[in-house]
Order: C-alpha cells, then structure tokens, then sequence
C-alpha cells in the first residue's frame, strides 16, 4: 500500500523568527528522498513540522498510509506517531538513565506496535547484534555510534510505514557515518519503508538517495529528480564539493 508525504506551500517559525518559507516536497512511496543543507537552514524545522512539535504558520502537511490521506496540520505528535511516521531526531534523544533494551521498548508505545514488540525487538536486535550484546547497558554510557543504533531502533519499534531521520552522521567518525548510511539504506529495503532523510554529509546521503532537495536560509533552492541531477547542480558544488 502506498505511503508518502507531500508538503505544500510550507512556512514555519518561532515566534516572530521565520525559518521555512514555501516549502514544497513530495516524497513517494518507497522512495529515499535527501533532504541537503547546512547547519542553521531549516531541515529540523521541516522535520519538526511534519512531527507536530511546530504548527506551519502556512501551508499543507499530507502524508499517505496504506492508500488513506492524513492531514497532519494540527494533529498531536502522539497522532502522527500512531498513523505510522516515526522520527530518529538529531542528537538521538535517548533515555540515557534507562537501558538499551528499555528505550527500545519505550519505541513500542504505539498500539498497533505493542502486540508485535517481542517479534520487532528480536529483528532489532537482529539487525544490531551490538545492541543485544549489551541490551543492559545504559543508552548513556554507549560511544556515539551504537547511540545511533539504538535511535534507529526505537525508531523501528513502533512499525513505522514512513521513517524521518534527523542528521544521522552528526557526532560520529566517518566511517561510523558510512556504516549508518548503509544501515538505513538496508533497513529501508527489508521494511519497505519510504525515509525522508536530513543531512548534510553530502556524499554519505547521496549514496542512498533516489532523489533530493536542497534547503538554502529556509527555502528549496534546488530540487533533482536522481543522485546525478544533484552531482551536476552548481549549488551542490559550491556548497558541498568545493565548487566556484
């Protein structure tokens, strides 16, 4: 069944301090769309909007699960979770006092999670042998790179039909990058999942993209309809790859 996010005409802020102005994208069902830009531009904000922690001052947020269209403009976060949109924030965001296999559990909170939690912590701890090997260990005194793990697997948890991830190479060395990168990409084929993914480590994010946006002081200043369409803009090449 199809599921996707459309994003129309999209602004955002806080308070008097806008952040996002016009913001269109539409990621399709299955697809891995990139969403590109710098520090300080807006890609948390977006990801923010489509969570429900900030209400669009403008504009439409539309996500499709199993075929059925959901306006989540106004909808609780706890809503947007429960239709099947899971988000891996940045920074990871774990319960860093409670143990690895208690903040996978904690992702299980969904209801249409909870009767298959022993069958999903077991693909979790399937696809992170890492984590089962220290399933009792506090989430806060892992290395960055199993924190990411775990976020991902919280995100897992909940059955997600659409995952969002948040800068997952933030804070990690890059072969850590590179191994999330690939971890996401497989996950996504395994679960069918449609992954919209914010990042600034181009050539990490461009490995695993179908397609991409660039997000330049809050707008869409470059959309590619594939990974070479993004390789040959000159706004990907002056602000990743060094470009004049």
């Amino acid at each position: 069944m199809a599921n996707s996010i459309t994003i129309e005409g999209l602004h955002a802020g806080y308070g008097a301090v806008r952040v996002l102005t016009g913001i269109d994208i539409k990621v399709a069902s299955g697809e891995t769309v990139a969403l590109l830009g710098t520090n300080g531009n807006g890609k948390s904000t977006l990801m923010k909007c489509v969570t429900g922690q900030i209400r669009p001052t403008q504009g439409r947020v539309r996500a499709t699960i199993d075929g059925v269209e959901h306006d989540l403009v106004g909808r609780s976060t706890e809503d947007i979770v429960g239709l099947g949109i899971a988000l891996v924030p940045e920074g990871r965001r774990l319960f860093p006092k409670l143990t690895v296999e208690e903040n996978l559990l904690l992702g299980a909170f969904r209801a249409a999670a909870r009767p298959k939690r022993v069958e999903t912590l077991a693909f979790c701890y399937e696809a992170f042998p890492r984590l089962k090997e220290r399933r009792g260990q506090l989430a806060g005194s892992m290395s960055g790179g199993e924190q990411q793990m775990l976020a991902i697997g919280r995100a897992l948890m909940t059955l997600p039909k659409i995952l969002l991830v948040d800068e997952p190479s933030v804070g990690l060395a890059p072969i850590l990058v590179a191994r999330t990168i690939d971890t996401i990409a497989e996950l996504k084929q395994r679960l069918g999942l449609t992954v919209l993914m914010a990042e600034q480590n181009f050539p990490q994010a461009i490995r695993i993209a179908d397609r991409g946006y660039v997000l330049v002081h809050g707008r869409i200043e470059h959309a590619a309809e594939d990974p070479q369409a993004l390789r040959d803009s000159d706004i990907v090449r002056r602000l990743y790859l060094g470009g004049a």
